[in-house]
């Protein structure tokens, strides 16, 4: 089912991918691209691509708040309509990911989850899932906090786990269809969204 949505969804997105990789390098520079290991399926390594919406260099926690000070200015509105991820239409393509899923993480937070929560990486992760439609709240909630990484350690990913378990086991292909489409929505929503809370 991936590659038959995933493929003509690249056909249509092009021009898009195009104009944004055209932003991204007039206004930050090369690369246009970020490459990241994250775990797949199995505990599998995968380099994970997207648009580049952090300055060069950057240096700081695994985690990113909402108002991060990393973040360029053309990289917060990528991050806030999720455009970001994009490129990972190529995971999906590859079979590194799937369409909706858990969020893919970095291997050095994948290593200090709680042990009952490390089950989800028994599955592919996904480009967009009941976790990533909460991604600019969780981002909020990580602003000002004295150790960003340990938060998201010990409250936000039993919040992700549950919610992935719920998905996953009733994971059909018609809430697969419905996912695909809430994120849509979740995108479009951001365009009024000035706030950058969900």
């Amino acid at each position: 089912m991936d590659i038959a949505v995933v493929l003509p969804l690249l056909l249509v997105l092009a021009p898009l991918l195009m104009l944004l990789a055209l932003l991204v390098a007039a206004t930050c520079g090369i690369p246009v691209l970020f490459r990241q290991r994250r775990i797949g399926a199995g505990g599998r390594e995968f380099t994970l691509y997207k648009f580049r919406s952090m300055r060069t260099g950057s240096t700081g926690p695994g985690v990113t708040g909402g108002s991060d000070a990393r973040v360029t200015q053309i990289g917060r509105i990528l991050r806030r309509l999720s455009l970001d991820e994009l490129p990972q239409l190529w995971n999906v393509l590859r079979g590194d990911m799937t369409l909706v899923g858990p969020r893919p993480e970095v291997p050095d937070l994948a290593r200090r989850y709680p042990p009952e929560h490390r089950w989800v990486f028994r599955h592919r992760p996904g480009l967009t899932g009941p976790c990533q439609l909460r991604s600019r709240a969780y981002a909020a909630q990580l602003d000002g906090r004295t150790d960003p990484e340990e938060y998201y350690l010990t409250v936000l990913v039993p919040q992700r786990t549950a919610l992935d378990a719920e998905f996953l086991s009733r994971a059909t292909a018609w809430n697969v269809v419905r996912f695909v489409g809430r994120t849509a929505l979740y995108t479009l929503s951001a365009l009024w969204d000035r706030g950058g809370g969900s």
